[in-house]
């Protein structure tokens, strides 16, 4: 296994931005830029051993400082959407940066995945570790208490990524961390998603009104577009005649997982039928947000290639949108001198 360091650009108040080549005892390749702690590439073998990158991404850092999308970035402090950008914790409103309409989404207008994290390359047993290091200071983009985040990346020796996440806080506050990588198990490039057939580990999925916030209701899949218990193409339903997709424009919900909490357990299983590639995730989280990438726009990325409507998808492991406003959620409150602890591994297989 090997890690290699590149500088690969200056921010503009003069500080250097990193990236890490990991490199597993199996040939899987990983690079992972500081500047929010985006995956900028994950090469895998397909079933004739062939290694394609998977992930949308850009070559160079003008590409993440120029573009939306949070494409392979870590996000914080809250991933997806809290209603009206505020939230009551203990008696106190805490208003927040409102970023998507008059809502706050995935942190606020500078959030974790624009941070220029301090980052750390570490050689493991179970293969190369990137270690990145942020300090998110008290009422940053309106949150409460000084949050010291630690986030692990392990390339593991057979080509599974492995992420930890870790923090703490000197008053209460609210914590949902994860990361936002767009996949096509066919190539970065390759086209639309459609044809991946996904399985979900989900009776229940958030059900959403305006602005995609949750109505507070967690919906049977079965009988509906959102039943994922048994493989189907990420294409079959999607334009269905149904309200929720209408409202996301396709799949942009969070789906609650079984299983008992803080377990890491299978919450996904994604194959590319023409590479056989597969793609699992497991996680300690109690949901995945499953987006089919409804709002990509031909955004210009790696090697020329034109990321399109629905030419990537996102398993984002998290807890549910907008907790913080709805008591019957899993809570996100983490307590002055509490540990927040999450695990997400995306384990790659070929059928």
């Amino acid at each position: 296994m090997t890690i290699v360091e590149d500088q690969i650009g200056t921010l503009g108040d003069g500080r250097g931005v990193a990236m890490f080549t990991l490199v597993s005892g199996c040939g899987a390749r990983a690079r992972i830029t500081s500047y929010g702690g985006a995956v900028m590439s994950l090469e895998v073998p397909d079933r004739a051993g062939a290694l394609g990158d998977v992930v949308l991404g850009f070559d160079d850092l003008a590409g993440y400082l120029g573009a939306g999308g949070y494409l392979g970035a870590l996000i914080g402090r809250y991933g997806n959407r809290i209603a009206g950008a505020r939230f009551a914790l203990d008696g106190a409103v805490y208003q927040l940066a409102a970023n998507d309409g008059p809502n706050h989404l995935h942190g606020g207008l500078a959030g974790f995945d624009k941070a220029n994290w301090s980052a750390a390359p570490r050689a493991t047993p179970a293969g190369p570790a990137l270690v990145l290091d942020y300090l998110s200071v008290h009422e940053e983009e309106g949150y409460p208490g000084n949050l010291s985040v630690r986030v692990v990346y392990t390339l593991t020796d057979d080509g599974t990524l492995r992420i930890d996440y870790a923090a703490t806080t000197d008053r209460d506050t609210v914590v949902n961390l994860t990361n936002h990588a767009y996949w096509n198990l066919a190539g970065h490039g390759a086209g639309t998603i459609l044809d991946h057939r996904l399985v979900l580990e989900a009776e229940r999925f958030a059900a959403v009104g305006a602005g995609l916030i949750p109505t507070g209701e967690l919906r049977a899949v079965a009988g509906t577009p959102f039943d994922f218990r048994t493989a189907a193409a990420i294409g079959a339903r999607i334009d269905h005649d149904d309200d929720q997709l209408r409202l996301a424009g396709g799949y942009d919900h969070s789906f609650a997982i079984g299983g008992r909490p803080g377990e890491l357990r299978r919450a996904a299983r994604v194959l590319e039928p023409t590479t056989g590639r597969v793609l699992e995730v497991l996680t300690t989280e109690p949901a995945i947000q499953v987006y089919s990438g409804n709002f990509l726009d031909g955004m210009r990325g790696k090697a020329g290639a034109v990321y399109r409507r629905r030419t990537g998808f996102c398993l984002e492991t998290q807890h549910h949108p907008d907790s913080p406003n709805q008591p019957a959620f899993p809570t996100t409150t983490l307590r002055a001198g509490a540990d927040y602890r999450s695990t997400t591994v995306y384990r790659f297989l070929v059928d």
